[in-house]
């Protein structure tokens, strides 16, 4: 009976719970709907506001670049036609012409009293003149409606110009006009099934573009009427003068207006070179219909989560009698991990103590007798020298314990980049040698059969563990101890790609206990404290390294013994680095850089020769046509010239057009500008450009814009081939490797040249020099050879006493393509540079180019 009574209080409280548990499931997930729904609904209006701004600002820009288009187009109509000309019949029929190009169907001047003289289509008169001629007066650009002699509407756009007008008024501009459905076109502003549409007003409200859509045509009727009582169900009189004031000040607008029972999202802004004002609508209409019906999918799937949790939780409680001794079990087996991680943490402060509070007193205590001493420099210098040196112990403890912490979070990684085994050994070489020296210790340093010495790996991780073991090997030897630091390459089983390296460091220390080393790698650990009491360390070291060797994918082993010392043995595998680097590298050819602005001229050639390119620069187009004219007549054209499109003497494509007409169409000219290369490719085509690049001129920006230009196009490449001329041509062609001698003479015989051979660099020079005088056209010379290089050959053939060692032409052609080893080609006395494998098509160029 008493078990009964005993059971039954715990089941009433069950049930209650149960109960209570229901009410405030279905209470709370009501709110949570109710909330939600409401915090949709502002959240998509605050978002249709986003969407509304973005979408003006979209097309206010989008009308700012077209209406700068025009004006340039207008601009350089003045720009072309001078008003100085006396002929103003020729005149008129130049600005007639270079509208019509421009697409304009209007143009005409206008006086400084406001007449407009008309030079071709219709007579156009702005609707609202006076601003727009005022615009003029004070040499600004302005864009406004006007309509034709027929009453179509148009878009006029005005510049300052000064030609002369038949009525002989003072001219103050050149207006150039198109129809008004342009700007609707381009702006988009009729097409069906947008989700938002756009009226463009005027600052008192007057449309200059109406959108078919008339549900806000009455608001913008009072605004015009704004002085009056008058109101509407869209506006109160308070929204009203806020929209009649953001439109007289310039200024943004935003707001929701409720039409027909449907909110729309207003959202305005002033578009650039006029006083027109862009309105953009959105009807919440569809966006409604959707949150409605997210509410209902969000309310049905509310009361699916509530009875699926309460289902769950009614398992729960009949299964709770069941696992409550399971339960038990794991809590009893997590307070005893917690007392057993507790005891660690207490070991861990218990040890940390002396090490955390000894540079700690002595900061305090050096730093009160530095005080007291304030006068006494070299007290001073002293106390802050040992001030300094336990900051920095204090650091080290610090450091490891976040790395312990890192690695214990999971956030400590590895990253991989080229190091150099040399630098990385010879680095802790040098931040060991004053721990030793403070010791005097014996520090030494094998290195043994290390072959590969650039290898793929952590550096900043590679030297901790290194710190670590030689900081501990330091610690834990005594005054006038040994330590010793042995590096070793063996093949990897990895493959060839990877070599393995042996780290071993040992000392003559106090070593360790065979106790100590099963939890050398465990966290907080450190050896007997009788023994080391005068050690300090936080005791994560160990545990640190072997993680980093671990994520490594090494191994570390250890040897040691009480009083015999230490040694730790890591092995790890390490990718070799590559023998090749990318390198932006292009053949040692002249250039010409033109433009007016001398320090892009000067970066532009900076940048040039750090690819390997011999740049010269001018600011002038005369100068550049000069220096091309001067070249071509020493035969010594540039490979390359780069053109800026706007220069104050001569613009590009006349500079162009002239050394086209000097130089012919062989050397390939690119233009360079900030301008859209398809708004003048054409002209440009037609001048004689071969292509374009963009400013800025960033390094890799020329690399890759030149590097198909250096190569040839297919057309240049057609006719060099076809023009090119070996017979009777005898070229010297140095190359240990028979196969490549076999390659090079098929493809030069089938031009007509005839080929000697000679094995090596030795057999080169000899050959040379015992040849009569000009009995060979060319040398092509390979430089890794045995006996004698290439460098020492071409170096031994300059040298020779003879007419034809310093002007018969030695072309370099090997695969040390870096542009280190070009420089080097250049400083040996060889007048240019070809990479293996050899493009014949730049060999024939080559040649072309040295045998004329």
């Amino acid at each position: 009976m008493s078990r009964r009574q005993h059971k039954n209080p715990t089941t009433h409280f069950l049930l209650c719970s149960f109960i209570g548990l229901l009410i405030f499931s279905v209470v709370a997930f009501g709110l949570l709907g109710v909330y939600m729904n409401r915090k949709s609904k502002k959240t998509i209006y605050e978002v249709g506001e986003i969407y509304m701004a973005g979408m003006n600002e979209q097309m206010s820009r989008h009308f700012e670049n077209v209406i700068k288009l025009r004006f340039a187009q207008v601009e350089g109509i003045t720009s072309v036609v001078s008003a100085e000309n006396n002929d103003r019949e020729s005149q008129y029929e130049e600005l007639v012409y270079r509208a019509q190009v421009r697409g304009f169907d209007y143009l005409a001047i206008c006086s400084k009293e406001g007449n407009f003289e008309t030079l071709y289509g219709e007579s156009i008169q702005p609707i609202n003149p006076a601003p727009f001629v005022e615009a003029l007066q004070q040499g600004e650009q302005r864009v406004a409606v006007g309509v034709d002699a027929v009453g179509n509407e148009v878009v006029l756009f005005g510049v300052e110009a000064d030609y002369p007008m038949q009525n002989g008024e003072e001219c103050i501009g050149l207006i150039a006009a198109v129809p008004l459905d342009y700007i609707t076109d381009f702006l988009s502003l009729e097409d069906e099934g947008q989700l938002t549409y756009y009226h463009i007003i005027r600052p008192d409200g007057s449309f200059v573009i109406r959108n078919s859509n008339t549900e806000l045509w009455e608001c913008f009727r009072l605004l015009q009427k704004q002085h009056n009582s008058e109101t509407n169900e869209l506006l109160s009189e308070r929204e009203l003068e806020r929209f009649a004031n953001a439109l007289k000040s310039d200024q943004k607008y935003s707001a929701i207006f409720k039409v027909n029972g449907e909110d729309r999202q207003i959202y305005g802004m002033p578009l650039p070179y006029s006083e027109w004002y862009l309105v953009g609508v959105m009807p919440y209409g569809v966006l409604d219909e959707t949150i409605n019906s997210l509410s209902v999918q969000r309310i049905v799937i509310t009361l699916l989560s509530c009875i699926s949790v309460l289902i769950l939780l009614t398992l729960i409680f009949i299964r709770y009698f069941s696992m409550t001794r399971m339960q038990l079990q794991e809590l009893r087996q997590a307070r005893q991990a917690a007392i057993e991680a507790s005891k660690a943490k207490s070991e861990f402060l218990a040890n940390m103590s002396h090490d955390i509070r000894t540079p700690m007193n002595a900061i305090v205590g050096m730093t009160a007798i530095a005080t007291a001493h304030i006068n006494d420099r070299e007290q001073v210098k002293n106390c802050l020298r040992k001030i300094t040196l336990s900051s920095k112990h204090l650091l080290g403890l610090i450091n490891d314990v976040l790395d312990m912490s890192k690695i214990e979070s999971g956030k400590l990684t590895l990253t991989t980049e080229q190091i150099s085994l040399r630098e990385v050994t010879e680095g802790i070489v040098s931040i060991m040698q004053p721990q030793v020296k403070a010791k005097a210790q014996y520090f030494d340093v094998h290195i043994e059969n290390i072959l590969t010495e650039n290898v793929w790996c952590d550096g900043v991780r590679l030297n901790q563990i290194l710190l670590n073991l030689l900081s501990n090997a330091t610690k834990y030897t005594p005054e006038g101890g040994s330590i010793q630091l042995s590096l070793s390459e063996e093949k990897s089983p990895k493959g060839d790609n990877f070599v393995r390296i042996h780290i071993n460091v040992k000392d003559n220390g106090i070593g360790m206990s065979p106790e100590f080393l099963k939890k050398i790698y465990e966290s907080y650990s450190r050896a007997d404290g009788n023994r080391v009491h005068k050690t300090e360390g936080a005791g994560l070291g160990m545990a640190i390294t072997k993680y980093i060797v671990d994520a490594m994918e090494g191994t570390i082993d250890v040897q040691s013994a009480p009083g015999k010392g230490t040694e730790f043995h890591i092995t790890a595998d390490f990718e070799k680095a590559a023998a090749i680097e990318v390198d932006m590298v292009l053949p040692p050819w002249n250039m010409l850089v033109v433009d007016d602005d001398e320090l892009l001229c000067k970066t532009a050639a900076g940048a040039l020769r750090s690819i390997g390119i011999k740049a010269e620069w001018t600011l002038s187009g005369e100068k550049a046509v000069e220096l091309a004219n001067y070249r071509h007549k020493k035969r010594d054209d540039y490979q390359i010239i780069l053109l800026d499109w706007k220069l104050p003497d001569m613009n590009g494509l006349q500079v162009a057009r002239e050394i086209r007409r000097n130089l012919g169409s062989e050397i390939p000219i690119l233009l360079i500008s900030a301008y859209d290369w398809s708004e003048f490719e054409t002209e440009a085509r037609e001048a004689g450009i071969s292509g374009f690049i963009s400013k800025p001129l960033f390094k890799s920006t020329l690399f890759y814009g030149l590097r198909p230009y250096m190569g040839g196009d297919a057309a240049k490449d057609l006719v060099l081939e076809k023009n090119i001329n070996l017979s009777d041509r005898r070229i010297l062609l140095a190359e240990d490797n028979e196969l490549n001698w076999e390659i090079t003479r098929e493809l030069l015989s089938d031009l007509g040249a005839k080929l000697e051979w000679a094995e090596d660099g030795q057999i080169c020079l000899k050959k040379f020099r015992d040849s009569p005088k000009g009995y060979y056209d060319a040398i092509l010379m390979d430089i890794r050879m045995p006996n004698m290089t290439g460098y020492e050959a071409a170096k031994a053939i300059r040298g020779l006493e003879r007419p034809d060692s310093s002007t018969v032409p030695i072309i370099a052609m090997t695969a040390d393509a870096f542009s280190e080893d070009i420089q080097r080609c250049m400083e040996c006395g060889m007048n240019a540079h070809i990479a293996k494998p050899v493009d014949i098509k730049d060999l024939t160029r080559l040649l072309k180019k040295y045998l004329r």
